[in-house]
């Protein structure tokens, strides 16, 4: 059984950056072919994908977020992290970390729990 936690601060402040970790358990981030998405959902909003790494370590961004979004990875951790910078109030929402094949909303197979990040000053 493949787990998936979501850990960083809950309260980030205008212009900082927003860092978080995706922990997996139960199974590698390396092992192919799967892609380890972010995902986030702003309050009264749908879901929107974020971006992805992939089992190689590729990664690919949403493009109203690409200039502002990295997704780096730890394999000898087992985390893939999200980095947001230059936020705004806009950024706040509950925050997921998920698995799929492919890139995008796509069919997740785990998600996280959703951790809550708060932009404000």
């Amino acid at each position: 059984q493949v787990q998936l936690q979501e850990s960083g601060p809950g309260l980030v402040k205008p212009s900082q950056t927003l860092s978080l970790t995706c922990t997996v358990s139960g199974g590698s981030i390396t092992t192919n072919y799967y892609y380890w998405s972010w995902i986030r959902q702003p309050p009264g909003k749908g879901l929107e994908w974020m971006g992805a790494i992939t089992y190689s370590g590729s990664t690919y961004y949403s493009p109203s977020l690409k200039s502002r979004t990295s997704i780096s990875r730890d394999t000898s951790k087992n985390q893939f992290t999200l980095q947001v910078s230059s936020v705004t109030p806009e950024d706040t929402a509950v925050y997921y970390c998920a698995r799929s094949m492919d890139w995008g909303m796509s069919d997740f197979d785990y998600w996280g729990q959703g951790t809550q990040v708060t932009v404000s000053s």
